[in-house]
């Protein structure tokens, strides 16, 4: 495992595979009864410039399960959101705490924190990568389809950071991915060289109907996510024909399954009884989330 979590592009097959190894025994001790206190007496800074349910909670909860604590830390509690260089408050923080996580907009805050801290990073969401979501939904496919490896995969709607990190981590575990965007949306330059290398395994279209065939699991996400409420009007028109619906998953496998890393916006990405379909496992992944970061920051910390 690297020394920190930023991006999915850092990790190779095989530190994916560990975090997910581990990410499984921790649920199991959890369900057990059996502590996992490796945590013991450290700290994670949590820095908070988008808020967030499940990030929060599940860090906060999971590095209590772990035998240490966790610091909420917005904006408005840091120097950050008074002009102060990320360098210098990465440098302090550094000296006060175990590992930071962070939850951004900018990509290269979180790569300047891992820089000048000297402690772990992990990404919690910035507008390029999400992989923590990423990492709970591989382990929730698994789980569901017992292997990786030979699945394909659907994402349909906007090629953001959910999309740029379901394509890495789908590609690196040996899994097929079909993406559908609306043109303009296409997910991020870096991760489209990325799959450049996987010809035969990656599908880029505008037509949600081709992607969707013989898919064993389908993803969507917001159309309009945190700091695009202002284009929402615009993205339902532009997204129209890009929603998760009973005509679309009749091309999908029938053991298919659906997820989706909330909040739904039942209506509009994925219709109300798609959702409650498959909440089970929708709910499962949500859950994963707080597996599967016990596992990076038990990976990354106890060292």
């Amino acid at each position: 495992m690297k020394k920190h979590l930023l991006k999915m592009l850092d990790l190779s097959k095989d530190n994916i595979l560990e975090i997910l190894n581990l990410a499984d025994q921790m649920k199991y001790d959890l369900k057990n009864g059996i502590s996992h206190r490796v945590l013991e007496g450290k700290t994670l800074a949590m820095i908070f410039q988008k808020s967030s349910t499940r990030t929060r909670v599940s860090f906060e909860t999971g590095m209590y399960q772990l035998g240490g604590q966790a610091l909420f830390l917005s904006d408005k509690d840091l120097q950050i959101g008074r002009g102060e260089p990320i360098e210098d408050t990465a440098r302090v923080l550094g000296r006060y705490v175990n590992g930071i996580m962070i939850r951004t907009f900018e990509q290269e805050e979180v790569e300047a924190l891992a820089e000048w801290s000297g402690v772990p990073v992990i990404n919690g969401l910035t507008d390029f990568a999400h992989p923590c979501q990423v990492l709970a939904d591989l382990m929730t496919i698994r789980e569901q389809h017992s292997v990786l490896e030979g699945l394909k995969m659907t994402y349909i709607g906007d090629g953001n950071n959910m999309a740029n990190s379901l394509i890495v981590g789908a590609l690196k575990c040996g899994m097929k991915i079909s993406v559908a965007t609306p043109k303009g949306y296409e997910p991020h330059p870096d991760v489209l060289a990325f799959a450049k290398d996987f010809s035969t395994d990656f599908e880029l279209t505008t037509d949600p109907s081709l992607s969707v065939i013989h898919s064993d699991v389908v993803v969507t996400d917001v159309w309009a996510s945190m700091g695009q409420e202002g284009e929402a009007q615009k993205r339902v028109k532009d997204f129209a024909g890009f929603q998760i619906n009973d005509n679309l998953m009749q091309a999908a496998n029938k053991k298919a399954i659906v997820l989706h890393c909330l909040p739904a916006h039942r209506g509009e990405e994925i219709t109300a009884e798609i959702f409650e379909k498959h909440a089970d496992v929708i709910f499962d992944e949500a859950e994963n989330r707080l597996h599967a970061q016990k596992a990076v920051m038990a990976l990354l910390m106890a060292e």
